[in-house]
């Protein structure tokens, strides 16, 4: 399954989930257009041909640690501190990992 089929069927896994945006709503344009969110804030988006999700650091560098990901750096030179790029290619890693961003972004915004 191609990268983009994969990033779809999370979106269809979202889309109706409390509090999440997904790529294609009316008005949406520019960064994050095509990324999903929560409440406003991106939790996951495909880049490169890779989802790229939203974490704690300490977790970022866990699953860098254990080959699951690679850092994620927007095209700046510099690693972003709690984004994984996700090098597993399989639906469910992909599921797993979005539905932790999603708690972690969605956590985020209730503590600020």
């Amino acid at each position: 399954m191609l990268p983009e089929e994969r990033f779809n069927a999370l979106v269809d896994a979202f889309r109706t989930s409390p509090g999440v945006s997904v790529p294609g709503e009316p008005g949406e344009r520019g960064f994050g257009s095509n990324a999903l969110k929560v409440h406003g804030s991106i939790f996951a988006m495909i880049s490169g041909g890779r989802l790229v999700v939203k974490l704690p650091h300490q977790r970022v560098e866990t699953l860098i640690g254990t080959g699951v990901g690679a850092p994620f750096d927007a095209g700046k030179g510099r690693a972003m501190r709690e984004w994984l790029k996700v090098t597993a290619e399989d639906e469910e890693s992909w599921l797993a990992l979005a539905r932790e961003a999603w708690d972690f972004v969605r956590s985020q915004r209730r503590t600020q």
